[in-house]
């Protein structure tokens, strides 16, 4: 027979901390607790095989279990020496949810079970206070209305507030006996009209009742969304905790509070928390009272009046930081406790570990490993990678007030208030002048680079979470909200609407990157602060990861940012970001429109300087680390111009008429640009610009070499090969070009031709490749869209429907998709390896910043990532954890 009921408190305990899948955690935290001989008060925990037995059989219950409700329920009869549902002796119990991962207010509480008309009375009686057994059965009322038969718990508060009105008072606790008794009245009848039924009075219903409701919230739509938002699957169900309750409203020696052993905000070693005498569990969070603090430390800095626990209850509060310490030293982390103390006796509700902030996280892995309570591996898994954003981007104060008008998705993290623009130009114009601005744009392109740059925050109403906007975003450690499609911009009239509201150009707005909500004015942010702990932390990983980290930069700002982030080269070089340059589009466009090849070279001649100065100063930034540099990538119709007088600057420049520019125009234009005349096909149509930033890159090369004395080894990357045969097409023309270098400087060039694999072919046929190229790096964000047959700007659209319905379990843009991606990359990488048994390889997608794509380039034994510079202390953190936790599997 199949065991669904664990007993604790009730002699030998049958559960554990260890069984938190099958307990949930709470009912494995109650059933551990038990066990430490701590005071808990008894009960039982119906196990989330329950919860997926309960859905998978169209709400119905296994046929063993109100046996063994009955029985357990018996236990606790025995135990507190208490009967459920006698109308003398009442047990009473409460009625909690508790899934494997914590879900603090998402799924359903019923406290107070068990009472009616006439077991209200035997509770006063036992209590020898009446007035305390009619509040709880008014609490009762209320929240069972609410849980399990869908009455509106407003209509209840809006029936106290009148009483308390009618009476002259404020404070529930200034209600008396009579006033509870003809509240509970109220509170039936509100029920009966509301439900047309009477409100149950026999406990074993109220139980079962509360029991499906608590099953029943696992599906309500905020457990729903919850789930989602911290990806936690639907199968692994909720676990039910009824438990004999403890009654923290039994007057002035009584109280309830919610605490933690250490400062979940800051991290500080302080016992953190707030109580309530004459209360119960809800009371404190509900705000309907001021909650008191928990230590005479706080309540001074406070400068609180009321006293503390510590002061109200000294022997409660001694015992309750004597167990503070144990079970932190127990489980060995933060621990987030409700307690009860029932007329002088302390008793233990819950303990779990603390949800905190990263800063708090950080702060208290290192704290715990130098106190020798973890080991520095441990320390490491303790702070969530992605949650390092906070510490790296201004975040909003999280006391500040706020309108959001929208809410698009979080493309960038970091937070920005600025006077909304609409075109680029605007953007940098008004960034000289000292303003702080937000672009907003229905989408970007490399054209709007320079806006993007001196923006202090990007909007878009289209785009995902790889669209343009956010991957130049991240790179530059710019806040950005994209796809936002309740945003309707409307650039002829300079202004968006959004919800109703009007915003114009220069009106202010906040967004954040972090969040992806939208807001009305300026909202006050906090900004980001490094301490010796991050660098502690980030020394630990840098010594237990085995994958290097690069990042993605090609300008120096983004290269010095890399290097203070700890960057070990730059994996991502994109030149075509350095040709938007106000100074250097005209040259460009002009190559673009030239009738012939000279033409081309002519113009690309222009450039050649500009492109060398910028590979100069990147190398003697990096000071000998690997710099890969990915050949011109985007279509030639993104650099030229559309507006009319741009159109007419490139014609005078280029000494052709508006016509002819507005032909090339046309020709250039393609049904779908991802997939046409780009990457390496520009190179083999039109060899002079390949040949032109080879040429940079090796003059760079020798100069730089030459000033440091020590060999600048560059890696040339040729972008979307799909056969051997483009790869030694272009590579034949590198060499020549270093060889020439070679002859005109009288030095030797050390340098490496790669590829970058983002098309299923290069991966399949990668072995071929490889006898050719000397490194793989795999663009995903591009073979991600040829493996799928998804645009990436486009995917936003539809890709959030896919998760909510099941079809995916991620954006595949974000996390990569190891069943048909991954398996590309496994296939690119073995058969490159098996053709040439040490080529370097790499992945630079945006996937090599997201933590879950990091564990498996680390189990792919790929041999680096490359990420936005704000994400290598991500990616760093990652990938050592990605070695952890595969450690048991390694030895």
């Amino acid at each position: 027979m199949t065991k669904w009921v664990y007993t604790f408190g009730v002699g030998e305990t049958e559960g554990a901390a260890a069984m938190r899948d099958l307990l949930g955690g709470k009912g494995a935290n109650l059933a551990e607790m038990s066990n430490l001989g701590l005071p808990v008060p008894p009960g039982f925990t119906l196990t989330t095989e329950v919860c997926t037995s309960y859905y998978k059989n169209n709400r119905e219950y296994p046929d063993e279990l109100e046996g063994q409700v009955t029985a357990a329920l018996k236990q606790i009869e025995e135990v507190t020496e208490k009967l459920f549902g006698d109308r003398y002796n009442p047990l009473l119990v409460s009625v909690r949810s508790g899934a494997r991962a914590s879900m603090p207010g998402m799924m359903d509480t019923v406290l107070n079970l068990g009472l009616n008309d006439e077991t209200v009375l035997g509770l006063a009686t036992l209590a020898e206070d009446e007035r305390f057994a009619y509040d709880s059965y008014r609490r009762f009322i209320q929240m069972y209305s609410d849980v399990v038969l869908g009455v509106d718990h407003h209509s209840f508060e809006e029936i106290l507030e009148d009483a308390k009105t009618e009476k002259g008072v404020t404070l529930d606790t200034e209600l008396e006996a009579e006033d509870w008794k003809a509240l509970v009245g109220e509170y039936l009848a509100l029920t009966k009209r509301e439900t047309g039924k009477d409100f149950p009075q026999d406990p074993h219903d109220q139980l079962w009742g509360a029991i499906g409701a608590v099953f029943g919230s696992w599906m309500n739509q905020r457990a729903i969304t919850y789930r989602r938002l911290h990806d936690i699957p639907a199968e692994w169900g909720t676990a039910v905790n009824v438990q004999a309750m403890v009654f923290g409203n039994m007057g002035e020696s009584s109280a309830t509070g919610v605490a933690f052993t250490r400062d979940p905000s800051t991290g500080e070693r302080a016992y953190y928390g707030e109580f309530l005498i004459n209360a119960q569990g809800e009371d404190v969070v509900a705000g309907i009272r001021t909650p008191q603090y928990l230590t005479q430390i706080a309540r001074k800095a406070a400068g609180a009046l009321e006293p503390s626990m510590e002061e109200a209850m000294p022997a409660a509060y001694k015992e309750l930081a004597q167990i503070f310490d144990r079970l932190e030293a127990h489980y060995r982390d933060m621990q987030d406790v409700e307690f009860t103390v029932e007329r002088g006796k302390l008793y233990m509700l819950q303990t779990r570990t603390g949800k905190r902030t990263t800063k708090s996280a950080l702060k208290i892995a290192v704290d715990m490993a130098g106190e020798g309570l973890i080991t520095e591996a441990e320390a490491i898994g303790r702070v969530e990678p992605q949650g390092l954003d906070q510490l790296l981007h201004p975040t909003l104060d999280a006391k500040a007030p706020r309108e959001v008008i929208g809410k698009g998705l979080p493309a960038s993290p970091g937070a920005a208030s600025g006077e909304v623009v609409f075109n680029a130009d605007e953007a940098e114009a008004r960034g000289k002048a000292g303003h702080k601005v937000i672009l907003v744009r229905i989408e970007t392109s490399p054209e709007d680079i320079h806006g993007m740059h001196a923006a202090a925050g990007i909007l878009t109403s289209r785009g995902g979470m790889t669209s343009h906007a956010a991957v130049v975003a991240r790179g530059m450690g710019r806040a950005c909200v994209a796809g936002a499609g309740n945003v309707r911009i409307d650039y002829g009239a300079g202004a968006f609407t959004a919800r109703g509201e009007t915003i114009k150009a220069g009106d202010t707005i906040t967004i954040d990157g972090s969040s992806g909500e939208i807001m009305k004015g300026a909202v006050a942010t906090v900004q980001p602060e490094l301490t010796g702990d991050f660098s502690k932390l980030m020394k630990w990983a840098d010594g237990a990861r085995r994958l290097g980290v690069r990042a993605n930069a090609e300008t120096p700002e983004d290269a010095r940012t890399a290097r203070e982030f700890g960057a070990e080269g730059i994996g991502l070089c994109r030149t075509e970001h350095m040709f938007f340059d106000g100074a250097r589009i005209l040259a460009v466009r002009e190559m673009i429109v030239a009738k012939d090849e000279d033409g081309r070279r002519k113009a690309l001649g222009k450039l050649l300087q500009e492109q060398r100065g910028d590979f100069v100063e990147l190398f003697h930034i990096m000071k000998g680390l690997p710099v890969t540099i990915r050949l011109l990538d985007p279509p030639l119709h993104e650099f030229l111009p559309h507006e009319e007088a741009e159109i007419a600057e490139v014609a005078a420049a280029a000494g052709i008429s508006v016509e002819a520019i507005n032909r090339r125009l046309a020709d250039l234009a393609e049904a779908n640009p991802m997939l046409g005349h780009r990457g390496c096909r520009l190179g083999i149509t039109y060899p002079e610009i390949y040949e032109m930033q080879a040429r940079a890159i090796f003059q760079a090369a020798a100069e730089v070499s030459q000033d440091q004395g020590e060999t600048v080894v560059p890696e040339i990357m040729i972008p979307l090969a799909a056969t051997k045969a483009e790869i030694d097409f272009l590579k034949a023309r590198i060499d020549a070009v270093a060889a020439a270098v070679e002859t005109e400087t009288g030095g030797k060039l050390d340098y490496l031709v790669g590829t970058m694999i983002e098309l299923p072919r290069a991966a399949l046929r990668a072995g071929e490749i490889a006898l050719s190229a000397e490194f793989f790096s795999f663009g995903t964000n591009d073979l991600t869209q040829t493996t799928f047959g998804i645009s990436r700007d486009d995917a936003a659209r539809f890709l959030w429907d896919y998760q909510e319905k099941g079809v995916l379990a991620a954006d595949p843009f974000v996390t990569i998709d190891r069943e048909g991606v991954g398996e590309l990359v496994r296939i690119g990488a073995e058969r490159g390896r098996a053709a040439r048994a040490r080529i370097k390889l790499g992945i630079c997608g945006e996937h090599g910043g997201d933590p879950a794509s990091i564990a498996f380039c680390e189990e792919a034994g790929l041999d680096y990532v490359s990420c936005s510079p704000f994400r290598v202390p991500i990616a760093r953190l990652a990938a050592a954890q990605a070695v952890l936790n595969n450690a048991p599997e390694r030895e």
